[in-house]
């Protein structure tokens, strides 16, 4: 498989089946990468996951997976050092990412003690573009854009490569028009990774938006009593908050970038 995307690092587009909606508590059981090399060669790698917890029937009923599927699978924490190596040096591409897979995979890393970093790396979400264009489903996507139907949604794997054939298809179709940001800025769509970020930016601290950055660009609490507070004024004023996050059921991404807030706020003194 080739593509005709136009690359200076390689764009892994991935996709996540797993346990639930809850990036805190719930777990992947299968992964799906189609990694986009700059030479326009891709390399497909899709793995079944055990998640030591029970799969609720309901989410096994969506995508087709049970617990006897995946019981002689390995689990992520086997997993996840090749995964890393897989990935390294990758901008990353998926369908509805930013807000769901992006962070519960980021969880499923920092619970294997591997710290998957994201601030080199570009985060293109299809379903974002898709939703500025014309707002529907995958399904409408691989059928209004690439005119074919999608045979076996919800497997990792045909949607990953949906998702796939669906961003090469609306880069030639919106080629040069102008579409607005979340920020309200106007940026003219292009087949360049570094636009389509552009694009993709939202005002997130955090993965899960438990923290924002106002209009000064200064991080501010995104929720609760103190919703629109500089986080280094709570810190401050309420050192509990800081505690009290930490033995939180927030998600790991969320404590670990307030823990650095609070060094940063240390070391400048």
């Amino acid at each position: 498989m080739t593509h005709s995307l136009i690359l200076k690092k390689p764009l892994a587009f991935f996709d996540l089946e797993t346990t639930g909606i809850e990036p805190m508590k719930d777990r992947v059981v299968e992964i799906s990468i189609a990694k986009a090399l700059p030479n326009g060669e891709v390399q497909i790698k899709t793995q079944r996951v055990n998640p030591t917890i029970p799969i609720p029937v309901e989410t096994s009923l969506i995508h087709g997976i049970y617990d006897e599927d995946i019981r002689d699978q390995p689990t992520f924490k086997t997993i996840a050092r090749s995964l890393a190596q897989f990935l390294d040096g990758c901008d990353l591409a998926g369908y509805n990412c930013n807000r769901f897979d992006i962070p519960l995979l980021v969880e499923e890393f920092l619970r294997a003690n591997i710290d998957f970093d994201l601030k080199n790396r570009r985060l293109i979400d299809v379903q974002r573009l898709f939703h500025l264009m014309e707002p529907r489903t995958l399904k409408a996507a691989y059928k209004f854009y690439c005119g074919k139907e999608l045979v076996n949604a919800h497997s990792a794997e045909a949607d990953t490569l949906a998702t796939f054939e669906v961003l090469e298809s609306m880069l030639v179709r919106y080629d040069g028009v102008v579409a607005m940001d979340e920020r309200g800025n106007e940026v003219a769509i292009g087949n360049d990774i570094e636009i389509l970020n552009k694009l993709m930016q939202n005002n997130n601290v955090d993965l899960r938006g438990h923290m924002v950055y106002n209009k000064e660009g200064k991080e501010v609490i995104n929720f609760g009593k103190h919703k629109g507070v500089l986080v280094v004024d709570v810190l401050q004023k309420e050192p509990s908050f800081y505690d009290w996050v930490l033995k939180s059921e927030f998600p790991l991404d969320t404590k670990r970038k307030l823990t650095e807030i609070k060094l940063r706020m240390f070391n400048r003194r």
